[in-house]
């Protein structure tokens, strides 16, 4: 499922979008410390107020959004269950029963109270309907047309939200002149902040995969395991920030003490070269050989296939890992990475590593930044010493 895919999805979350039709919400409500579905409600969508409406459209936006990999996630279905989520979802996905679709949802929350508790009273929302979109032939083409011949994309999303209390509060009653104590005891459902959810079916090549699955965390980096493990039976996944703390690991050992920041810039810069030619592709990932030839060609010396292998067996313990390339590199229009010392933090975009250098100082390890114009802090412009 590629970025684009998911921004056009979610960009029909809107009211009277042509594109988008939404049959039934099911609200169910957990209490919190228990096991047990404390109440369920099916209703039409088209019969909620537009204002109740407006609120799920946006927290359905939220939970869409975020980068794959970070808050995002497409995982494959496994069936090896003893009840498979895959066979679920696919069976609400193509009943036109609303009550079957019901039933089915509520064997989903079972699944997700199994061996758990939660700690706050948690509402899982689900829906049901479908969006509409360009066949693949019209897609290709820059000029759109009312007449374009459009595909019917059934799908299941599926938003866990927690709640919280509302405060207590003093008011001023302007009838009978009073300041009155008010106590409100009906939760507040956070529905601007999503815990965590997920949407069904994934999209490949514009097309539904009913064995995939987009998994969305509340956090970043932080997806639940057990959920995707335990309810989802899908595969387990690896964020952006294990990947890069993977390669990071592998050039470390590979590179030694070769490593300084030309040599980091320059590995960053031909990933990067790498993910612009093939951006309207999979999405690219590195193998042993790849990581071989990206330390070679930035002047990292006595590097070869053998030894990048042997650090892959080292670090993930399989030589054939692949390496998402997205996930290891930082943006280049983004100052994101970051120099951390005791004195001071420092951001420098990749392209602009090269000009950074750690060089011994009177006898002391410092940074070396190659600047063009003068320094200037709080409105003074520093001295400049020679070294």
């Amino acid at each position: 499922m590629l970025k684009k895919e998911i921004a056009y999805i979610r960009k029909q979350f809107k009211l009277d979008h042509e594109k988008l039709h939404i049959y039934d919400i099911l609200n169910v409500y957990i209490m919190k410390d228990s096991s047990e579905v404390y109440h369920d409600e099916r209703l039409p969508f088209e019969m909620l107020d537009r204002e109740k409406q407006e609120l799920y459209m946006g927290n359905f936006k939220k939970l869409l959004a975020g980068e794959l990999d970070q808050k995002l996630f497409e995982l494959k279905l496994h069936e090896e269950a003893e009840t498979p989520t895959r066979v679920m979802l696919h069976q609400g996905l193509v009943t036109g029963d609303p009550e079957e679709w019901h039933d089915l949802m509520l064997l989903l929350v079972e699944k997700m109270l199994t061996d758990t508790t939660y700690e706050k009273d948690t509402v899982v929302t689900f829906v049901r309907g479908q969006y509409y979109q360009p066949t693949q032939a019209r897609k290709d083409e820059n000029e759109e047309s009312p007449n374009n011949e459009m595909f019917a994309n059934p799908f299941i999303l599926c938003s866990i939200n927690s709640t919280e209390q509302q405060r207590k509060s003093l008011l001023f009653d302007y009838v009978e002149r009073e300041f009155k104590y008010n106590v409100i005891v009906d939760p507040i459902i956070k529905l601007s902040s999503p815990e965590q959810g997920f949407f069904y079916p994934s999209v490949t090549d514009g097309y539904s995969d009913v064995n995939r699955v987009l998994y969305c965390s509340g956090k970043p980096n932080d997806p639940n395991l057990r959920f995707i493990e335990e309810v989802l039976n899908a595969e387990k996944t690896v964020t952006a920030l294990e990947e890069r703390s993977i390669f990071e690991e592998i050039v470390k050992e590979v590179a030694e003490d070769q490593l300084d920041a030309s040599k980091i810039a320059s590995v960053y810069e031909e990933i990067h070269q790498v993910i612009e030619t093939h951006e309207e592709e999979e999405p690219v990932r590195l193998d042993y050989k790849d990581v071989e030839r990206l330390l070679t060609g930035s002047g990292v010396e006595n590097v070869t296939a053998e030894k990048v292998e042997r650090a892959f067996e080292s670090i993930v313990d399989n030589k054939n890992y692949e390496i998402k390339a997205s996930s290891v590199i930082p943006k280049f229009n983004s100052k994101s990475i970051k120099i951390n010392t005791k004195v001071a933090t420092i951001s420098v975009s990749p392209q602009d590593l090269k000009y950074v250098k750690q060089v011994n100082y009177q006898g002391k390890k410092s940074i070396l930044i190659e600047v063009d114009e003068d320094i200037i802090i709080e409105g003074f412009t520093l001295s400049t010493e020679d070294l």
